[in-house]
């Protein structure tokens, strides 16, 4: 019988402590899409200040915080945005930008930093001397910390860089910095700096701080006059959201805190996970919260094995393919918890050896 839990899948995981939910409860609310509502104003005024950028907007996801901004820089059909192509905007969020939008994706290789070559940029950029046969370029978009790459960090060097082939060709950028806390914390740079160059940015509230739902998205004040309508269209205008956004403003002033531990409970559990026999981990990968894993042909086992033989220690993690899973720290996971993975990880591989040494 499973006694102890150790959710790994994701830092969506994570529950309201008790402080947070009295925050919720004791939210000051009023009709928000009316646009009344005081605990989102002061989300929202608290966001606009973290980030650098004149307002902000509080969404119901993630995936709608970049749908819309992508349709606010691309807001005549027809148009191409420039974006990675293991990029969270173009594998996970339904192909939302063209289904929707009308927008064309114009994907350039995710190098294994999360980066893409900036020259490449350049060149996948349409000669609008070709707009009688070519889409209008009119968006540049990056991820970070980018999620496919292990949680990587953008430097605000390479960002700034993009900004400014964005800007020599009159083009926006969009950071997806659902994780962008994450990346400020690691990088030792605060966010506002960090997305200094980006026209728009999406900031999830609900993964590694820990709010139950909810994202915000930043830019001028023309921009986010613009998402506001936009999500309204897309069905995002909810009413006493003040509830949600208490919640996502205690994540804020309380949990950035906890984001260092987060990163350093994940580097100690990739270091043990690589050295357990039959499991590789490039720990020098590992700048933040994400670990990936890859089985070796002498662990004897198939990520889905390793999967099930871990739940029934009660540790659940994300499978990512045949031979391959995703680990996501977050705040509710103690250096114990680090601990007790790691001794049911050597118990499965050390099981499924001796069942290979012994013909089973």
């Amino acid at each position: 019988m499973v006694t102890r839990t150790v959710d790994l899948r994701s830092d969506t995981v994570t529950k309201p402590c008790e402080a947070m939910r009295a925050a919720m409860a004791n939210a000051e609310v009023d009709d928000n899409v009316l646009g009344n509502d005081p605990s989102a104003l002061r989300l929202e005024t608290e966001m606009a200040r973290i980030t650098g950028k004149e307002a902000a907007l509080f969404v119901p996801s993630g995936t709608m915080g970049n749908l819309i901004s992508v349709l606010v820089h691309c807001d005549v059909r027809g148009s191409e945005v420039i974006l990675g192509d293991n990029s969270h905007i173009h594998i996970y969020e339904n192909g939302g930008i063209a289904t929707i939008g009308g927008v064309h994706p114009r994907t350039v290789k995710n190098n294994e930093d999360g980066t893409m070559d900036i020259d490449v940029i350049e060149a996948k950029i349409r000669d609008p001397r070709g707009q009688l046969v070519y889409p209008t370029t009119r968006l540049i978009c990056l991820e970070n910390s980018h999620a496919n790459t292990g949680g990587r960090c953008l430097s605000v060097e390479y960002t700034d860089q993009v900004g400014e082939l964005a800007k020599k060709h009159g083009l926006k950028l969009h950071i997806d910095g659902a994780r962008i806390f994450n990346a400020s914390v690691a990088l030792g740079v605060p966010v506002h700096r960090l997305v200094q160059a980006a026209d728009s940015v999406s900031i999830c509230l609900s993964k590694g701080l820990g709010a139950p739902v909810g994202s915000v998205i930043v830019g001028s004040e023309s921009f986010i006059s613009k998402a506001k309508i936009l999500r309204k269209a897309l069905g995002g205008g909810m009413r006493q959201v003040g509830i949600l956004c208490s919640a996502a403003l205690f994540a804020v002033q309380n949990n950035v805190a906890k984001l260092e531990n987060d990163h350093k409970n994940a580097k100690t559990l990739a270091v043990g996970l690589n050295e357990i026999n039959g499991l590789k981990v490039n720990v020098s990968t590992v700048e933040t919260n994400i670990i990936y894993v890859d089985l070796e042909e002498s662990s004897n086992l198939t990520a889905e094995k390793l999967y099930k033989n871990l739940q029934q220690h009660g540790v659940v993690v994300m499978l990512e393919g045949p031979y391959s899973i995703r680990i996501v720290i977050h705040h509710q996971i103690s250096e114990t918890d680090v601990q007790y993975t790691l001794s049911c990880f050597k118990q499965v591989l050390n099981g499924a050896n001796v069942h290979s040494e012994n013909g089973n």
